[in-house]
């Protein structure tokens, strides 16, 4: 399959500032901090950024029976792209400072609506900085409304009911690191433990020590054995709640393994109805 390109580099997005075509959305989250995303938008961005909440923008409300965070409702999701200025006709770079592990839900929600044209930016503010980029501080400006107008189902979902049990022609890829998928730590949701016949594909073993993506080559070294010769609509990426499991997706398309199926619900879902069976340990 063909490398995906989802990826924008800090020089590609400098060549493009100012191109009122080229929309920028600054993603960056912290779980143990809700406000520190938008601090940190505040504190520096990219210059012509707007930011986008993971919480309250790429998410929709809490539920009793969902994961932490549950997609948003499309029609509100469309509305807030409008307000960012996205059109249908925009380029869009999303970027955090995490090596992309929040903006690939903003990635993963565009593709969903059908618009082709969106990116990460490789390594994020980091990234940006090293090459130079300047940063945009203060109260932002809105730019002019877009005209979005996207649908959601072009990238495929499962339910926890198709994961019970998981077809065996399937493969299920935990993205949370190792020792949350071991059980041997959890420091967010109720239970530890993953679900039975998923195997581990931590998201940030995509990454270099930069916070940059790997080659297409070295991703396609690392994640083709976890696919093990499944097709695309096989493989199904999940993770706490369904955000970094996009990072998890990204890679794959990254590495020419094609566009897999996300579990949005993830492992917070999951859990919430306690006779979903779990298991402690390694890969099956």
């Amino acid at each position: 399959m063909p490398v995906t390109r989802v990826l924008a580099s800090a020089a590609e997005l400098a060549a493009h500032l100012g191109d009122p075509r080229w929309r920028v959305v600054d993603c960056r989250h912290e779980l143990a901090d809700l406000g520190a995303g938008r601090r940190a938008f505040e504190a520096g961005r990219v210059p012509g950024a707007v930011f986008a909440s993971i919480d309250g923008d790429l998410s929709g409300p809490v539920t009793p029976a969902s994961g932490r965070h549950p997609l948003p409702d499309s029609a509100a999701f469309v509305a807030r792209c409008r307000t960012w200025g996205i059109s249908r006709d925009s380029t869009v770079v999303a970027y955090d400072a995490s090596g992309g592990a929040w903006a690939a839900r903003l990635w993963w929600l565009l593709a969903d609506h059908g618009h082709a044209a969106v990116h990460v930016l490789d390594g994020g503010v980091p990234a940006w900085i090293a090459a130079g980029g300047a940063l945009e501080r203060g109260p932002a400006v809105s730019p002019p409304p877009g005209d979005f107008d996207g649908a959601p189902g072009h990238r495929a979902t499962v339910s926890a009911a198709a994961l019970s049990p998981v077809p065996a022609a399937w493969r299920l890829l935990d993205a949370r690191d190792g020792p949350r998928y071991r059980g041997e730590v959890e420091p967010v949701d109720a239970r530890a433990g993953h679900i039975p016949g998923a195997w581990s594909a931590p998201f940030k073993d995509s990454l270099a020590p930069d916070g940059r993506f790997l080659a297409p080559e070295a991703l396609r070294a690392r994640l083709a054995p976890l696919v093990g010769g499944r097709a695309p609509g096989e493989v199904v990426a999940y993770c706490g709640s369904g955000v970094t499991a996009c990072h998890l997706l990204l890679a794959l398309e990254h590495a020419g393994l094609g566009a897999a199926r996300l579990y949005p619900g993830s492992w917070s879902e999951w859990i919430r109805d306690p006779a979903r069976p779990v298991r402690v340990g390694p890969e099956p």
